[in-house]
Formats: C-alpha cells, structure tokens, sequence
C-alpha cells in the first residue's frame, strides 16, 4: 500500500504571543479509581476566537501559565494534546479538551540534603482551574500525528502510556461516532499504565468496545498487585492473535503516543515481527535495531505508516 495521504490543516491560527482567553467549561476526574496519580479532564470553550472550529483530532493547543519564571520573564507556552474529536466536546468545534496530570517531582540537586519538590507549572494551574476561568491559549500544532484523509481504508493500532491516552480518545471518537456514523475498520488501543487505578477514560473505552466489534482495548499493567509486569511492547510480542497479523497487514497504521523513549520498544518489537518496513526508517549504515543502545535508537525515524508523538 502507498503512504496514507492527509488533509491539508490548519496550524498555528493563534500564536502563543498574542494568545485568546479561552473559558473551562468541564473539569472533572478521568481516572479508574483511588491513584496516587491526579489527572484530570480539561474542556476549554474558545468559541468567537480563531480556534473555533480550526483544530483537529490529534493536534496539540498550547496553554500560558500566569505568572513569571524564575528570570523574570513570562511563563513559555506549554503544549497539550487534543483529546476531543475534531468537531470538539460541543459538536460545533467551540470546545477543544486535555488530559492533564497534576506534576510534582523531586528536584535534581548536588546537595544530599536538599530535598525540595518540583511543582509543574502549567499542568498544575491547569488541573487547579474551575469551571469559569479563563486561560490563555493558542495554537493548534502538529500536522502528522493525525488520522489519514480517507480513514476507512486504514486499519489502526493505537500504543499509549500515561496520558499519551489523549489524542486516542478523540481518535477513537473520529472514527466510531462520526456524524456520517462509524467507520468500517479494525482499531487495537493498547493501553499501558502503573496501576490498574490509573487507567484512563476506562469505563467510556470499555464501552465503546461493547458497541462496536471492530474496536478492541487492551490495557497493560506494568505494577499489577498480582501477577506478571507487562509493558506495551512486551504485550504486543506476546499476543500473537491478533497483533502479529494486524501490524502485517497492509493497511494497518501504527500510532504511539507517551513518555520519550517508549517508542524505541515498539520500533524494536516491530523488527522482530519482521514487519518493520513501512513504520520505521533506519539511518544509512544500520542494518538491525536488536542491539542498539539508546543513543543509535534515537537515529531510527517513523516510517509512512507509523506515528509518533512522544513528550
């Protein structure tokens, strides 16, 4: 099969320094249960500015934190993936949404003794937000981490972890509740996460597995209380039906999306399928990826039909 041809987009309709107030509309818990983690739902009404009806499942919106970083200076314009459809939460492409996980981490020191905390700037704002405020926002970005012109000649595997979830969760809407209703194709979302708990939008992708028999969830657990550790490569090597004929298959695309680096397991994984060809693109000189280290790995491009988008 050729190369999945896409749309011609829209990008960068509202640049991040002349930002629109955008209004949250929704704010609301989208894990499976009691987490350590803390992410949340995030829908943005940006109705009457340039955004309206200008971005697309799988692009990404930017948001400026208020406030001034420790120069003095203001706050950069951090990136989140669209996790609504294309015609937004609304239906009339007014609301675009996130996923946004509350960050706070140990901070990187010389000193044994200092133990302070890293608070994420933006993602925290984001998910201390209530319905009414406003908040600055831009964009749209990206113009390959998107679904092909004609879906319904593609088949799809989706692999995310963590909040990677969120452009698939739009995806997943794009193409089983289209207005000109679903689409005629097999979609594999993989799902890694830690903990059962931590699971995202499960009770709604569950669902949707229910209604439509050509869409299948697979969810990962890496900490389970019982059993093995499993990651999304791992899984996919392992579940020979149906992943071992569904990556041979012509016109499967292969979209990943989460942490930097997982998608060197996957690329990996794919050669020893032997199925490489058309989803990664290895530089001159490199004849297999099975030993590399991770500083080859980050030579190894996406081939045509393989998307990546990784933070």
């Amino acid at each position: 099969m050729s190369a999945p041809s896409f749309s011609d987009i829209q990008m960068h309709v509202v640049r991040p320094n002349q930002p629109v107030i955008g209004k949250v509309v929704e704010s609301t818990p989208c894990l499976k249960g009691r987490s350590a983690s803390y992410v949340r739902h995030v829908a943005i009404d940006v109705s009457g500015t340039p955004l309206a009806g200008s971005f697309c499942v799988g692009q990404s919106f930017g948001v400026i934190p208020p406030g001034q970083n420790e120069k003095g200076k203001p706050h950069a314009v951090r990136l989140y993936s669209i996790s609504s459809p294309s015609w937004g939460e609304d239906g009339n492409g007014n609301v675009l949404s996130t996923t946004c996980k509350r960050l706070i981490d140990e901070t990187s020191s010389d000193d044994p003794e200092e133990h302070g905390l890293f608070v994420g700037v933006c993602s925290n704002y984001l998910c201390d937000c209530k319905v009414g405020d406003e908040v600055l926002v831009s964009g749209p970005a990206g113009k390959r981490f998107l679904l092909p012109e004609d879906p319904a000649k593609h088949d799809y595997v989706f692999v995310a972890t963590g909040t990677g979830i969120a452009p698939f969760r739009g995806m997943v809407m794009e193409l089983l509740e289209h207005p000109d209703g679903p689409k005629d194709c097999q979609i594999h979302l993989v799902v890694g996460v830690p903990y059962g708990t931590d699971l995202m939008y499960d009770d709604w992708f569950r669902k949707m597995e229910e209604d439509h028999p050509g869409f299948h969830y697979h969810t990962v657990i890496s900490r389970p209380e019982v059993g093995r550790r499993m990651y999304v490569d791992q899984y996919i090597v392992e579940t020979v039906e149906p992943f071992h004929e569904v990556l041979a298959a012509d016109r499967t695309l292969l979209y990943v999306c989460g942490i930097e680096g997982m998608q060197f397991g996957i690329y990996k994984l794919l050669e020893t399928l032997g199925v490489s060809g058309g989803y990664v693109t290895l530089p001159e000189g490199m004849e297999s990826m099975v030993d590399c280290d991770h500083a080859a790995m980050k030579k190894v491009r996406p081939g045509d039909r393989c998307m990546v988008e990784v933070y």
